[in-house]
């Protein structure tokens, strides 16, 4: 007797249709475009609207709450409501890696050791319930909680880890870029050569998160600070166009509709999906492990190859030279004493930029001190780039900053 038969009664798998698109290319370039509309609008209402972590996770949480009734409560796959969802996904799952590492102080390597866990014991429990992971079969209310719980955390997974690659370990937004486009390309080609398609999938699941917030940056970031200058506006409109038009394109043609349930009766079958995993699990410990050592000690040498030497009797913060943080604060603020709101607004974006660069140098010398520091930046940030400015909050801001600077 099959489980629908054994559980005819229970809510949670009364049989739908496929409530998940087809797995396409339309699939990934909106997951992708979705991914950076999740970083864009998180730093839209956390610093332009000036709501700060704490609002922004509690708009966002009540937003994905009603997306999710809407989602749970339809029989069948709606273009519109699911991509809708995976959008406040993006945004929330990064929320909850941003409250790990800016309220609690997690750091990044934990943060990623966790939810690699509680994806592992997602897709474990729900192997074990349903008897697969496809997500060709997501036509029952328990498979659909399974799904979206996995993919929530492959939102914070994504987050943690290109974080920890980008900051964390100074690696920089492009050539993590290039990193996680390489794993997925060569998950595609393995694929190809009967790497389990299950397994794949949720690979490159994961690894589209940190490429997509990669893409966007670079795309948004300055010529100055390495990018293309396209700036966070212009780039969250162009994703925002591609997301509609593709998803009006597929609600019309319906050309990313589940029909052909046999796709999933062949994964069943597919042979090799354990040990492949554990092979897998395995390489990506063994050359992530070894990447990170080299990394974490070409950091720890260049911490402690930089002098921390006293200029005339000033205390010197733990952090070391701070100067050149000093220098851009006071530019900005130079140019909001002359009335330069512009320019300080461009200036600030330096602060930014050198702040996270050095992010990797500077935090493991004091960590709570650096925290401290990245909490007035923030709040100057929030200050200047608000959408209506208050001069007096925003030179209020900036001196505090400063204060703690010298």
């Amino acid at each position: 007797m099959d489980m629908f038969n054994q559980n005819k009664d229970s809510s949670l798998v009364v049989k739908m249709l496929n409530k998940v698109p087809e797995v396409t290319l339309y699939f990934w370039i909106i997951k992708i475009l979705c991914t950076t509309i999740g970083e864009t609008a998180a730093d839209f209402l956390n610093v332009n609207l000036n709501l700060g972590l704490t609002g922004t996770s509690v708009i966002t949480g009540v937003l994905l709450i009603v997306a999710f009734i809407f989602q749970f409560r339809s029989k069948k796959y709606i273009p519109t409501i699911y991509w809708i969802t995976v959008a406040l996904v993006s945004v929330f799952g990064t929320l909850i890696t941003d409250n790990l590492t800016d309220r609690i102080g997690v750091p990044l390597e934990t943060s990623t050791i966790i939810f690699s866990v509680l994806l592992g014991v997602t897709f474990i429990v729900w192997y074990v319930k349903e008897k697969t992971l496809s997500v060709h079969s997501i036509f029952t209310t328990r498979r659909e909680v399974f799904y979206w719980l996995a993919i929530l955390f492959t939102f914070a997974l994504g987050t943690a880890s290109g974080d920890l690659m980008s900051e964390g370990l100074a690696l920089g937004y492009l050539m993590t870029g290039i990193i996680v486009a390489s794993v997925i390309a060569v998950t595609g080609v393995a694929w190809n050569f009967r790497l389990n398609s299950v397994l794949s999938f949720w690979i490159i699941y994961i690894m589209t998160r940190p490429l997509g917030a990669s893409i966007g940056d670079y795309l948004s970031q300055t010529r100055n600070h390495g990018g293309l200058g396209l700036g966070v506006t212009a780039t969250s409109a162009i994703f925002i166009l591609g997301i509609i038009g593709i998803v009006t394109y597929l609600s019309i043609t319906k050309r990313d509709v589940i029909t052909n349930t046999s796709k999933n009766d062949e994964e069943i079958k597919e042979k090799g999906g354990l040990w492949q995993t554990i092979v897998v699990g395995l390489i990506f410990l063994l050359f992530g492990g070894i990447g990170y050592q080299i990394q974490k000690t070409k950091l720890q040498e260049s911490v402690l190859g930089v002098g921390t030497s006293v200029q005339s009797n000033k205390p010197v913060s733990s952090l070391g030279d701070l100067s050149l943080f000093r220098t851009i604060t006071q530019d900005t603020l130079n140019k909001l004493n002359v009335g330069d709101q512009s320019g300080a607004k461009t200036r600030i974006g330096d602060l930014e930029y050198e702040w996270d660069t050095a992010q990797a140098r500077l935090k493991p010398k004091d960590a709570k001190e650096w925290t401290l520091i990245d909490g007035k930046i923030d709040t100057v940030l929030r200050e200047l780039r608000a959408v209506n400015p208050n001069i007096s909050s925003e030179k209020s801001s900036l001196e505090a900053l400063l204060s703690v600077l010298n």
